[in-house]
């Protein structure tokens, strides 16, 4: 039985773009982030924006 999940058809993605958790989640970079643009505000790990989800605020990145 293969426990894998297949990542998602090519919607654009880069491999430097995203990596799979050890649980098999899709995380998605910085990179990736930067390049759509914007802030989602959903807490993303890897958020270039600064937005911090338990304030709701925008914090500036050191």
């Amino acid at each position: 039985m293969n426990d894998e999940r297949p990542l998602p058809k090519n919607k654009g993605l880069e491999p430097e773009d995203f990596y799979l958790s050890p649980e098999g989640y899709i995380i998605f970079t910085e990179n990736y982030h930067s390049k759509r643009g914007y802030c989602c505000k959903s807490g993303c790990k890897h958020c270039p924006y600064g937005y911090d989800k338990k304030s709701d605020s925008f914090r500036k990145k050191i």
